[in-house]
């Protein structure tokens, strides 16, 4: 790797857009991962009869999306108030879409394809509006590297 690749990888949107990847693909791995395996463990306790209803079926994936994202967002240091918003955008656009089903000017297929769209806009808002936390340096959040800093200060 060159010094100007390596140099345009720690810029700040390169630092932002890499972590949005990241975010993106512990959603996919949680959707691939946890769904068979929630599947698997509470079929038998009649768990698909829950599934078919489909609003809970949409809430189950975007919880399956949601626990690697909140643990590796946990890993990374990041607080509490970006976690429960990039948490709330697995969520939102879901909520945001039911009624339509409900009023049928949209079908549940619609309602499925279109909050996933609306669920990357959302990601990508959660993490810019707390943006100092995916914008730095090293892997760790800016808070508590500046905390590190005044402990080895005094």
């Amino acid at each position: 790797m060159t010094t100007t690749t390596r140099s345009l990888l720690h810029t700040p949107i390169a630092q932002f857009l890499l972590h949005y990847l990241e975010m993106v693909i512990a959603m996919l791995a949680g959707m691939m991962i946890l769904g068979p395996v929630e599947s698997f463990l509470f079929d038998p306790l009649g768990w698909a009869g829950l599934r078919a209803i489909p609003e809970l079926d949409v809430l189950i994936m975007a919880t399956n999306m949601t626990i690697p994202m909140v643990g590796l967002m946990i890993l990374h240091r990041h607080g509490a108030a970006a976690t429960a918003a990039m948490a709330a955008a697995m969520y939102l656009p879901f909520l945001v879409l039911f009624p339509f089903d409900w009023m049928g000017l949209m079908s549940y297929g619609t309602v499925l394809a279109l909050g996933h769209v609306l669920m990357f806009v959302a990601m990508f808002a959660a993490m810019w509006m707390y943006r100092h936390e995916y914008i730095h340096a090293g892997r760790h959040s800016p808070r508590l590297d500046a905390q590190t800093a005044e402990e080895a200060a005094q």
